[in-house]
């Protein structure tokens, strides 16, 4: 009786060791790469935002809330960007951090590494969004954004053994 208790307790404690340990095996970065939201057309290379791309960044923003837990965001340095985040980054209480592009390849590899185990966010726009995207699958699957898309959010899970899977959505 005294061993079967014995064996009993030394399965109890042991066990959910193992099992502690599979799960950190599994877990899963995420990667959520958005265009910006809509911008206004004022003939500038670095517009705004228009009314239109601010209700998107709220509803953005919302659905980030709703359905992450971002560790952090990205964005490039221009306006239009910046202003997609600016809801988020607020509501959160998480600083953006910028990105340039001069090496797009170390940056995502940086925050997979970074951020593993983690969610975040990074904004772009119509060329560079699919181009990043392509660099963390490791294959280039996805053209540049039509110019009248602003709705395509590419959700990407990065599994420990460095297997990827890609959902692509709009919002």
């Amino acid at each position: 009786m005294k061993k079967s208790v014995l064996i009993f307790l030394f399965l109890f404690i042991v066990l959910p060791v193992f099992g502690q340990q599979n799960h950190l095996s599994e877990e899963e970065t995420t990667l959520i790469f958005v265009r910006h939201a809509e911008k206004s057309d004022f003939g500038t290379s670095d517009p705004s935002l228009s009314a239109e791309g601010h209700q998107r960044a709220i509803n953005l923003a919302q659905l980030m809330m709703n359905n992450y837990d971002l560790t952090d965001i990205y964005s490039t340095q221009y306006k239009r960007t910046q202003e997609t985040v600016k809801p988020i980054s607020d509501s959160l209480k998480i600083s953006v951090t910028g990105y340039q592009l001069n090496n797009p390849d170390s940056l995502i590899n940086m925050i997979i590494d970074t951020y593993r185990g983690k969610q975040v966010l990074i904004v772009g726009h119509s060329n560079t969004t699919p181009a990043l995207v392509n660099i963390a699958l490791g294959e280039r699957k996805y053209e540049q954004l039509d110019e009248s898309d602003f709705s395509t959010i590419f959700e990407l899970k990065i599994k420990s053994d460095g297997q990827v899977s890609v959902r692509r959505f709009t919002y």
